[in-house]
């Protein structure tokens, strides 16, 4: 699946959910580092999990970050 992220750097959100699991979690833009590390620790993790676990988490004073992006393009995906 692809989300188009919303105020933040990264540009897209490229991600598979398989049996209630997210995996194959790729950001174009954003901090390289960060948005590898938020992709490595999510990969085999119960959708709901990641969900709850990265919504409303903030970058600055931007009101959003780019795992909370990933939180709503998985909300997105499962509803």
């Amino acid at each position: 699946m692809t989300y188009q992220p919303k105020g933040v750097c990264s540009q897209k959100i490229d991600f598979d959910i398989v049996d209630g699991k997210v995996t194959n979690v790729t950001f174009l833009g954003g901090c390289n580092g960060n948005t590898q590390g938020v992709s490595r620790l999510v990969e085999g993790m119960d959708v709901n999990d990641a969900i709850s676990r990265l919504e409303g988490i903030q970058c600055g004073f931007k009101g959003t970050s780019c795992p909370d992006q990933l939180a709503q393009a998985l909300k997105s995906a499962i509803a």
